[in-house]
């Protein structure tokens, strides 16, 4: 379990209402929801609102843990989704709804669609809010610009008048638009601990009633234009933050979309009927045509064809299936139709086992613990501490003075609240919130303009501490396409190129690119999992497998895929295809290592390809044949021992790994559900940006350092002096303005920083 800062433990800073009470809350037959996995646990998904922090990972984690029987709970905090597995028969599945419940949290059955409203109905209160305090902070700013401008000149009534327009317009506003910090600080300070919400939410309702206790008071500074300001940029942050979440929602969500969600089902009548994926039982007949997709695993009962298994194993070939062999969710169906006996349900598929394993290395990540919050976890205390100790010196300390023979004036209550409020405004934590977050956007924006796009609100932060970078091959380390090795004869091409143009298989679409336009043979017949017949001048022609169209020729393993040609009597002719390296992939390995990271190659494709492919780019740590799931297993390993590796890759059978990864970039020719598992996506066919992103990353690490140290020391100097009573809040407002802009002008500077 990663480290859990003190801001995380305090609450999170949803906005959200807290859960109704068991008494409101309709009970539901959970009993129906259970299903048992392969390890003999009962299992249960459930939908929970109100977890958006490390803290409430661990809360609910450890709660369900203490329970009877229970092996595992693991909470996805980006789709909502927990997931327990208990001893069949140890407790009745209400007991985990009534444990969230007494830990504060609610939940129902897991449903994606309704997971997926909640979210948009979430992010669209976020925007009311933000438009809200940004219309309000424009119009405020109209009455205020003449007071600032007009300062011993205007008359009393008419700054007393501007004052109370700007108290109509930011009272109501502040208040709506506040909500969602004044609802996180409200959970956290009912569970007896204190958030960042906790400062905002005192300086809000402090300042406001400030400024309308000097309004009554005709006093000459009001804040009602700082405070609608302040809420603003809060609430820009807040919003990007859920626009963060919602991306990496989804990763699981594309991915599920790959499967199938409709077959054709034959009934015991022999009628095909069809139905949805989510009916299909187990023992279920399925019809797969050629070009479907298989929408659950399952055993071949009749027929022979090819499949493309690449979204699962990566490689780029078709692989030949008849009677008696393994489908597995998601393949697709090149050639012939073929009856498939399905041998698991839909939930149980090996796509949603992807999701599934999308989803525990998103809740892994989410974890992690920023650098903002890090230097956050002891701002809440101090900051609190300070503004009370202002507030109590103030108001008591004149009396004890004076008891004491010094001659010293009284501010009374409204002094002391005025000295306690600029010292909350001053420590406004803005300048911390921006130190690293407009760092990120420089950088971000930065790294936009050489190909990479940034898609993780701390992907910079984990890439910094790199030291395994690990290689898919397939699309990523190489181009993903088939081609033509070596030159062979024109004529001997264009006849065998005759032959391959009815045919979809990829090598032959790789030989009629290689021999260019063309008529197909006449009378070609193709054969499943073989090749490809037909007659040439009188001839017979062969084109495909060395079995089938050149049985006696002698075997060749130098790591190449290959179709045999035979024409007649003639000698059988070879044609070679390489799946060739990017064209800088060498260089970026070798730069790789040059800055001292290890560099793996792992991929599902054949050994003689991948050790192939590992030589030419100077890879010594390779694997080959690798499953979705053991490669996912493999990064967790490198995570165990210490490691923190980077995930290049571009399959979905890589999705799984990229989000179990410390980090992890995509080709932006990847599908989406590898893009969107990803923390990078590089543009183009060069893999040098990965170099790129590795080196501004580093940067920007600098920059955030610099400036939390800048943070740290404005707030050992502004917050004395504020809490001394040698600052307004109108000066601590300016100063906590100009803090904000010093962070944002260093973080500008990594635009004019020169590659290294």
């Amino acid at each position: 379990m990663a480290t859990v800062t003190a801001q995380q433990e305090a609450g999170c800073p949803s906005g959200l209402a807290p859960p109704p009470s068991e008494d409101e809350r309709p009970r539901v037959d959970l009993a129906a929801f259970v299903r048992h996995d392969k390890a003999g646990h009962d299992t249960l998904e459930l939908m929970v609102t109100g977890a958006k922090c490390a803290g409430c990972i661990r809360k609910i984690e450890g709660g369900l843990l203490a329970l009877p029987g229970v092996a595992e709970a693991r909470l996805n905090l980006s789709t909502q989704r927990l997931r327990v597995a208990w001893t069949p028969g140890a407790m009745p599945p209400e007991r985990i709804a009534d444990t969230l419940t007494r830990l504060g949290y609610a939940s129902a059955a897991f449903d994606p669609e309704a997971a997926q409203r909640k979210t948009d109905e979430e992010g669209r209160k976020l925007l009311r809010y933000l438009a809200v305090a940004g219309f309000a902070a424009m119009n405020i700013m109209m009455f205020s610009v003449p007071v600032w401008s007009g300062e011993g000149e205007m008359g009393e009534g008419t700054r007393t008048l501007l004052h109370w327009v700007s108290a109509l317009i930011a009272i109501p506003a502040a208040l709506y638009a506040a909500q969602p910090f004044f609802r996180s600080a409200y959970n956290a300070l009912k569970a007896r601990r204190a958030n960042m919400d906790v400062p905002i939410s005192l300086a809000v309702i402090l300042t406001l009633s400030t400024s309308i206790a000097e309004t009554l008071q005709q006093g000459e500074h009001a804040y009602f234009d700082g405070i609608t300001m302040l809420l603003f940029f809060l609430l820009i942050g807040r919003y990007l933050d859920h626009r963060l979440r919602e991306r990496a929602r989804t990763a699981a969500r594309d991915l599920l979309a790959l499967q199938a969600v409709t077959a054709t089902r034959i009934g015991e009548d022999g009628h095909a009927d069809a139905v949805s994926a989510r009916d299909i039982e187990i023992g279920d007949r399925l019809l797969i045509a050629a070009g479907d997709r298989a929408p659950v695993d399952g055993v071949i009962e009749d027929g022979v064809s090819e499949i493309d298994n690449a979204m699962l194993t990566g490689e780029t070939l078709p692989v030949a299936v008849r009677t008696g062999d393994v489908i597995r969710a998601g393949a697709i169906n090149l050639t012939q139709r073929i009856t498939l006996r399905a041998t698991a349900r839909a939930e149980n598929s090996a796509v949603a086992e992807l999701a599934r394993l999308i989803e525990a290395g998103e809740q892994g990540r989410a974890k992690y613990v920023r650098l903002a919050d890090r230097a956050a976890a002891l701002y809440v205390p101090v900051v609190h501490s300070l503004a009370a100790l202002t507030f109590i010196g103030w108001m008591f300390g004149p009396m004890l003075l004076r008891a004491l023979g010094y001659d010293f004036a009284d501010v009374g209550f409204r002094g002391a609240l005025q000295n306690a409020v600029a010292v909350l405004i001053i420590t406004c934590p803005c300048a911390l919130g921006l130190a690293v977050p407009a760092v990120q956007v420089v950088a971000t924006g930065r790294l936009f303009k050489r190909g990479v796009l940034v898609k993780s609100g701390d992907a910079l932060e984990r890439l910094t501490e790199i030291d395994t970078v690990v290689f898919d091959k397939t699309g990523t380390l190489t181009l993903g396409k088939p081609k033509l090795a070596a030159p062979v004869s024109a004529d001997v091409l264009l006849a065998a190129a005759s032959l391959a143009r009815i045919s979809r298989h990829p090598l032959s679409r790789a030989l009629v690119e290689a021999a260019g336009p063309g008529a197909p043979a006449a009378n070609a017949k193709e054969y499943p999992g073989q090749g490809v017949e037909a007659e040439i001048n009188g001839l017979t022609a062969r084109l495909g497998r060395r079995a089938f169209a050149a049985p006696g020729a002698v075997e060749i393993e130098d790591g190449a895929v290959e179709l045999w040609f035979t024409l007649g009597e003639k000698a059988p002719v070879r044609f070679a295809f390489i799946d060739a390296l990017r064209a800088d992939a060498a260089d970026v390995v070798a730069e790789l290592k040059r800055r001292g990271y290890r560099v793996e190659l792992i991929s599902g494709d054949r050994p003689a390809a991948v050790e192939a492919a590992a030589r030419a780019a100077g890879i010594e740590n390779w694997r080959a044949h690798v499953s979705p799931a053991e490669k996912t297993e493999h990064l967790r390993e490198l995570r165990a021992a210490g490691r923190k590796p980077l995930m290049i890759g571009d399959g979905l059978n890589d999705a799984a790994a990229l989000a179990a990864a410390h980090a992890s970039a995509s080709p932006g020719t990847a599908i989406e559900a590898s893009q969107a598992a990803a923390d990078l996506v590089i543009q183009g066919a060069a893999l040098s940006p990965i170099l790129e992103a590795l080196t501004v990353a580093k940067a920007a690490h600098n920059r955030a350092l610099e400036n939390l140290r800048f943070s740290a020391a404005y707030n050992l100097v502004a917050a004395p002096l504020a809490a001394l009573g040698f600052l307004t809040p109108l000066i601590a407002a300016l100063a906590m303005s100009g803090s904000s802009m010093i962070v944002t002008l260093n973080a500008l500077r990594l635009q004019a920083q020169t590659r290294s």
